[in-house]
């Protein structure tokens, strides 16, 4: 789900298969041992319900705020007048600082590495929802210097940690005033655990299992989807790509290149400028002294045409002979135009409908030409993705 971000795809079967002898591999030489050992959830009351939503939203929005925060950072360091070399260090420091100062306060360990401990503890309710809070603020600002500096470290420990702090500490508040049992309160820092990481990857069903098979209690599913529904709502419309995509992207990487359509729709529903020719050879219809050069260095049968700087149409091969031929100005054909981020589906019909074989991608309406789009190039698109599969 997170690598294909498609459940529908055909790579699922041989990736549970893959799952199922990695499971019972370790169940064989381990036991059903889960990572974390919770108190028995046993009916958890309308309290817990009537918070889940508070803390789903909550979670997400630390896990939406960290992912920008940690990316964002990462694209400064990148300016950065310290040498590269140094900006993990920096990180660590921030962290050395935070992480004594909460050892000083509390005498929790919980901002160096994993935090695997004072996780344990929120999810067995020895943890002050005070100490909670300030784990989670010294947490979110270590984990992303080191992350946007840099740094070793993952994400996926990182948010249920800040997940399963924001829910203890709103459970810890919330106690005098709803009285909710121990139960509820474990739920609620699971809940935050799974809204938080689903917030990050974008991931609902992995959000929801990941939890589900480390704490081995089916009792918290309810929760866990609620969680996982209200994560999502919350990151679809706050970010545009998951953690891992908006890296990629950051780095200069053209998705629509990187991964490929898994069916028609999904093609059809592809930007132009995945498949588009970018730079082309344009022609400029009045300086008649540059139709030899042109017609000489490139083999092509139609170039875009301009005229002081504006595109005005399109011109064949034989028109610039002809010009040639008569000393004249060129006589360019009409073509349809593209937005870069308008669908391989709307250029097909324009292939079909003008007759012209080609469609220009411009940089806004009747605009400069940014590239060309011609039914060769969707057929080599589409031959392109069909090798890969």
């Amino acid at each position: 789900e997170e690598i294909l971000e498609d459940l529908n795809s055909r790579f699922l079967g041989p990736v549970l298969v893959a799952a199922v002898i990695g499971a019972g591999v370790v169940h064989t030489l381990i036991g059903p041992d889960p990572a974390f050992h919770l108190p028995y959830i046993s009916d958890p009351t309308w309290r817990s319900y009537l918070l889940m939503p508070v803390v789903a939203v909550l979670s997400a929005l630390i896990g939406v705020a960290f992912q920008k925060g940690s990316l964002g950072l990462r694209l400064k360091m990148r300016t950065s007048l310290f040498p590269k070399a140094v900006h993990p260090v920096l990180g660590a420091a921030v962290t050395w600082l935070l992480g004594m100062s909460v050892f000083m306060i509390c005498g929790k360990l919980g901002t160096f590495g994993i935090g695997y401990g004072d996780l344990s503890d929120a999810l067995n309710e020895k943890l002050a929802w005070q100490v909670a809070g300030l784990l989670l603020f010294a947490k979110w600002f270590s984990t992303v210097a080191c992350y946007g500096s840099g740094g070793c470290g993952g994400i996926f420990s990182p948010c249920l940690f800040f997940g399963a702090m924001c829910g203890a500490a709103i459970s810890g508040i919330s106690l005098p005033f709803l009285g909710m049992t121990d139960s509820d309160r474990v739920l609620l820092t699971v809940v935050g655990m799974s809204a938080c990481l689903g917030a990050v990857v974008q991931a609902p069903v992995t959000s929801i299992l990941i939890i589900f098979e480390m704490t081995h209690q089916f009792s918290l599913l309810p929760g866990l989807i609620i969680a996982a529904l209200v994560s999502q709502l919350v990151a679809r419309r706050l970010l545009k790509e998951n953690f891992y995509m908006k890296i990629l992207t950051d780095d200069g990487h053209e998705m629509e290149h990187v991964v490929p359509p898994r069916d028609l729709r999904s093609w059809q529903n592809l930007p132009v400028s995945a498949v588009a020719q970018f730079a082309p050879v344009t022609v400029e219809i009045t300086d008649i002294q540059a139709f030899h050069s042109v017609l000489e260095a490139h083999s092509y049968e139609r170039f875009p045409a301009m005229q002081n700087g504006q595109f005005v149409g399109i011109v064949r091969r034989e028109e610039i002979e002809a010009g040639i031929r008569e000393d004249r100005l060129l006589k360019p054909e009409p073509c349809p135009s593209l937005l870069p981020g308008e669908t391989i589906r709307k250029a097909e019909h324009l292939l079909i409908e003008s007759g012209m074989g080609m469609v220009i991608i411009a940089d806004q309406p009747q605009g400069k030409p940014l590239a060309v789009l011609t039914l060769h190039d969707l057929l080599r698109a589409q031959m392109a993705v069909a090798e890969r599969e």
